[in-house]
C-alpha cells in the first residue's frame, strides 16, 4: 500500500474483536510516520497483536487542543499520521474533530480509512427501522439535563441511537421510558463483537426491567436504539384544515364536513375522516 506524505489518515479499529480490522488499515498503521491514538497503552495492545511498531503519540479529549500544533507542524513536514481511537471509527463520540479541522483549514489531506462503528453495527442487528436515523451520542450525564434532551427528541419519527456507560445504563434507561413512553420499541446492544454480546429487543418497559434485574446487564459498553414517534394520518393535517372541520363539523355530518374541507385546503378525504373521528371522539 503506498502511504502519501503529509496525510492525515482517519483510521477505524475493532471495537473488540480483532478479526474486525481491515487489512487497509493494517496496512496505513505500519505504513505511516506517527499514530496519534486516543490512549497509547490501550492502542498498543492493538498495535502488537499486528506487529506494528509505528510510534505512537497520545491524543484525547483533555489533550487535543495543545497537541495539534504539533501534529500540524508534523503534516506539514511531509510526515503521515494515523489518528485512532480505542475503538471504532474516530471522531464519532470520540476526539479528533478538532485535528481533522484544523488539518483541513491547513490545506492537508485526510483520508479515511472505514471500518467499524458501534452505531452502524447496533443498528444493522436491530430489526428497528433503518431508513432514517439520528445519532445523539452520550446523554447528559445528570437526569435533569438527560430528561430534558429526551424530551426534546419525544416527537422524533426517526430511529434514536445513543451510547451509554455501565454506570448510567439504568438511570438512562428509566428517563427514556419517562420522556418516551414505556410501550416504545426499543434495543439495547451490550459489548458488541466482545465475548459477552448482547442484542435485546423489547418495550422500553420490558427492557428496563430486565437491565434492573440482572447485573451481569449492566456492565460493559451499551448502545441504545429507540423506535421513533409513530405518527397517526392526523398528524399530518394543517392547523388551518384542524379549525374548519371542527367547525364543519358542528353543523354537518362527518363525511360532509371531511369532503367539504378537503375541497377548501386540499388535504386527503380519508385523513380527514380520521381526524374527524377523533374529534367527535374527545
Amino acid at each position: 500500500m503506498s502511504i502519501e506524505a503529509g496525510i492525515l489518515y482517519i483510521v477505524a479499529t475493532p471495537l473488540g474483536n480483532l478479526g474486525d480490522i481491515t487489512q487497509r488499515a493494517i496496512d496505513t498503521l505500519k505504513t505511516v510516520d506517527l499514530v496519534a491514538a486516543e490512549d497509547t497503552r490501550h492502542s498498543g495492545k492493538l498495535l502488537q497483536h499486528y506487529g506494528i511498531d509505528t510510534p505512537t503519540l497520545s491524543v484525547h479529549e483533555h489533550n487535543e487542543q495543545a497537541r495539534i500544533e504539533k501534529l500540524l507542524t508534523r503534516l506539514q513536514a511531509k510526515h503521515s499520521i494515523a489518528l485512532i481511537s480505542d475503538a471504532g471509527t474516530p471522531l464519532i463520540s470520540d476526539p479528533g474533530y478538532r485535528l481533522v479541522a484544523a488539518a483541513r483549514a491547513a490545506g492537508i489531506k485526510v483520508v479515511p480509512i472505514p471500518g467499524p462503528s458501534a452505531l452502524i453495527t447496533a443498528l444493522c442487528a436491530a430489526g428497528l427501522p433503518t431508513d432514517r436515523f439520528v445519532f445523539e451520542g452520550f446523554l447528559p450525564a445528570k437526569s435533569g439535563g438527560r430528561q430534558k434532551h429526551l424530551q426534546e427528541l419525544a416527537h422524533e419519527t426517526r430511529t434514536l441511537i445513543f451510547y451509554e456507560s455501565s454506570h448510567r445504563i439504568v438511570d438512562s434507561l428509566n428517563d427514556m421510558r419517562e420522556m418516551l413512553g414505556g410501550d416504545r420499541d426499543a434495543v439495547v446492544a451490550r459489548e458488541l463483537t466482545k465475548t459477552f454480546e448482547t442484542i435485546h429487543s423489547g418495550t422500553l418497559d420490558e427492557l428496563c426491567q430486565w437491565v434492573q434485574n440482572d447485573n451481569n446487564q449492566q456492565k460493559g459498553e451499551f448502545v441504545v436504539l429507540i423506535k421513533g414517534k409513530q405518527e397517526t394520518p392526523s398528524e399530518h393535517i394543517n392547523e388551518e384544515a384542524r379549525k374548519i372541520l371542527t367547525l364543519l363539523l358542528a353543523e354537518l355530518p362527518l363525511k360532509t364536513a371531511a369532503r367539504i374541507t378537503a375541497e377548501i385546503t386540499g388535504e386527503h378525504k380519508n385523513k380527514l375522516y380520521q381526524l374527524g373521528l377523533e374529534i367527535k371522539g374527545g
